[in-house]
């Protein structure tokens, strides 16, 4: 190889400074991880030659053989990695290299701790493990030629983790990647045959490549690499291989590889399907949410494979978007090897592969909620609010969905989402035929609602939501065995046989008292209100606001407007409590204008209560004002 082109010096990207700072300084303590990230990126370029090969395959420049070679150098005390795999052109170096093509940069920075564990956990879930190179080197030469590409086109990047790198055009004969590690001058343990060999089948035994290295020989109490080569791991699919031959060590090694997750995963479900249709599934539930789990570009973790030969990363038709956080691998037998993203939208092959594996995921998070629970409160912590999508995307497991939600509720009085459907059904009163919610922007504003004092009154339990995604949730699932879920913030309440008939009766006889006052009410508050009423669902408060049966609650018109999307504007029905001091004076004013003030004051407040906002606040001060103003001093 000969430089065909002078030196240009590029500056890094700020992200990547900091990055590099990082690497040097911080993850000293986890330093082997360097290997793994290399030869996982490594195998990674392999993959991508294969499947661009399928329809070129030129690109294999006949060399077909795809492995990745480990050696190393005493005298020049440098460590080398290279593959045989796609390569990088000019401009691939400088957007994958010089900078970090990632949306979640920011994020990253935002997550570090300055635990070196931690921190070390992030590095290859967000895409930045070439860097890791610089925990033990204080220079690193990328040698680099794009497959399809002829050989002057070769480029060489050269940094010393600094603030710039140098770019530069080379002549390079063999298309893929060649890494050169100059290492620091504490790190000799990297010189050594049996330490690169432990670290690659610690780490890296997985990776379906070969992992050749020079077999070494001990010469005058040195150990010299001989001219015979030897693989290194076992260079074969994980997921093709029978379950009991597989360590539990294997496969969480096999997760950090396919999730680059330094974390081990949370469960696992390894199933081989035959039938109509045959393959193999690996799928990993990981112990904690990717960074990206909210990100509209985030990336799907499936990886297909067709007959053992890498088909795509984030195969987002192999998986709904609820069950975004898995990741694995499918290899089918059945699919042709040149199958696009268009094939996979239309396919009825991907739809059963796909409904086999939402079906095994379902099954591995329902046995884990029913045999280890402390295990599923960890799930549902990192994942519980993108389940809460599964109802209204997944019809047909709607059921099994349900049974997998938790919830805060009345019975805990905490925030801890810990209450299944089930566990309320195996509550629910003699006589109490629907699940209560309740939905609010805050888990306070959800337990202090006004609306649940009378259900707090009979000992009824009540479901505490205070997600986003909740309004979601309930305009989509709208049963549980049999079991209507009902709002105590929407409609007329209906208790049924959880009231005696004195109640009913002194109801009715208070609604019958109340009319004149209910009827002045709805005259002063005019466009305000759809309606006011007599309640019995409160026992401390003056009033509450509640919506029609079929109206958009409360809450979640706010979160739309919130969002800037259009939402219709519905009145609410204001409900009065006919024992209440505040409604008792009322009743008894005799100042229209201080009876307009006041009716306007239990409006506001029960809207208020509610979690809504006024219109007037202004005006509403100077009635509160106005009130105090009036109390005995």
């Amino acid at each position: 190889m000969s430089a065909t082109s002078s030196k240009e010096t590029l500056g890094f990207q700020a992200e990547v400074k900091q990055l590099l700072q990082l690497m040097i300084h911080s993850l000293y303590s986890n330093k082997d991880i360097f290997l793994r990230e290399l030869i996982s990126n490594a195998s990674d370029a392999a993959d991508k030659l294969r499947f661009e090969a399928l329809s070129d395959a030129a690109l294999f420049e006949n060399d077909p053989e795809l492995k990745i070679r480990i050696a190393f150098d005493r005298d020049a005390r440098t460590l080398t990695i290279s593959d045989n795999g796609i390569g990088m052109s000019r401009q691939e170096v400088i957007d994958h290299i010089g900078t970090i093509a990632k949306s979640g940069t920011r994020e990253f920075f935002s997550q570090l701790s300055g635990d070196q564990k931690k921190d070390a956990a992030l590095i290859g879930q967000f895409g930045v493990g070439f860097y890791s190179a610089f925990i033990v080197a204080d220079r690193v030469t990328l040698t680099t030629r794009r497959a399809g590409l002829t050989a002057e086109h070769g480029v060489r990047w050269e940094s010393e983790g600094a603030g710039d790198y140098t770019l530069e055009t080379v002549e390079k004969a063999q298309r893929g990647t060649e890494i050169v590690l100059h290492l620091r001058e504490d790190e000799d343990e990297f010189l050594s045959d049996w330490k690169i060999k432990s670290v690659v089948r610690t780490y890296s035994d997985h990776i379906t490549l070969p992992i050749v290295m020079k077999k070494t020989e001990w010469k005058d109490g040195v150990e010299t690499p001989t001219d015979e080569d030897e693989t290194v791991n076992k260079a074969s699919a994980l997921w093709a291989r029978a379950k009991k031959d597989i360590s539990e060590d294997e496969y969480q090694e096999f997760y950090k590889h396919v999730a680059h997750d330094f974390e081990p995963p949370l469960a696992w479900s390894h199933n081989r399907v035959e039938g109509k249709q045959e393959y193999i599934s690996l799928l990993y539930v990981p112990s904690h949410a990717p960074f990206d789990l909210y990100d509209r570009e985030k990336r799907h973790g499936i990886k297909l494979y067709v007959r053992r030969v890498f088909i795509m990363d984030d195969a987002e038709q192999l998986m709904p978007q609820y069950l975004r956080f898995v990741r694995g691998v499918i290899d089918s037998a059945d699919l042709p090897l040149n199958v696009s993203r268009e094939i996979l939208q239309s396919s009825r092959d991907i739809d059963a592969i796909k409904n086999g594996s939402v079906k095994k995921v379902l099954g591995l998070l329902e046995d884990m909620a029913e045999n280890q629970p402390e295990k599923y409160v960890e799930f549902w912590k990192e994942f519980g609010k993108v389940m809460k999508e599964g109802p209204a995307e997944d019809f047909a497991n709607k059921d099994k969905i349900a049974g997998l939600l938790r919830f805060a509720s009345t019975h805990t009085d905490t925030d801890a989402q810990v209450v299944s459907l089930k566990d309320y059904v195996g509550r629910m009163k003699e006589g109490q035929t629907a699940i209560y919610y309740i939905t609010a922007d805050s888990f306070a504003a959800a337990r202090h609602s006004p609306h649940l004092e009378i259900f707090r009154k009979k000992g009824i339990e009540v479901l505490l939501l205070s997600d986003r995604v909740d309004e979601w949730l309930t305009g989509n699932l709208h049963e549980f065995h049999g079991k209507p879920l009902k709002s105590v913030a929407k409609g007329g309440l209906d208790l049924g046989a959880l009231e005696d008939e004195a109640e009913k009766t002194a109801q009715k006889e208070a609604e019958e008292s109340m009319k004149p006052l209910v009827e002045r009410i709805k005259s002063t508050l005019g466009e305000r209100v759809k309606d006011v009423r007599v309640t019995h669902r409160l026992t401390d408060s003056p009033a509450c606001l509640v919506t029609g049966e079929g109206d958009m609650s409360a809450n979640l018109e706010r979160l739309l407007k919130a969002a800037g999307q259009a939402a219709p504007t519905v009145k609410p029905t204001l409900e009065i409590n006919p024992t209440h001091a505040l409604v008792t004076r009322l009743d008894s004013e005799s100042d229209e204008d201080r009876f307009k003030d006041w009716a306007n004051l239990l409006f506001e407040q029960a809207l208020l209560a509610e979690g809504g906002q006024l219109d007037d606040p202004a005006s509403f001060v100077r009635r509160l004002n106005g009130l105090l103003a009036m109390l005995p001093g």
